[in-house]
């Protein structure tokens, strides 16, 4: 699960973090793909979501 969604339960004291050592940071998603073809519709959405979600 994402910490974004479970954060607020955390610090609320409701969730807590277990195997915390064994966790590596998340440093974000990497995208490949061609740039010089036209991207689909739904893709261009999910790439756009990821990025706004990574700022």
């Amino acid at each position: 699960m994402p910490e974004d969604y479970a954060l607020k339960h955390i610090r609320e004291g409701r969730l807590i973090r277990v195997l915390e050592d064994w966790c590596e940071p998340f440093p974000g998603y990497h995208l490949y793909y061609p740039s010089r073809r036209h991207a689909l519709p739904a893709f261009a959405i999910m790439v756009d979501a990821l990025r706004y979600r990574g700022a």
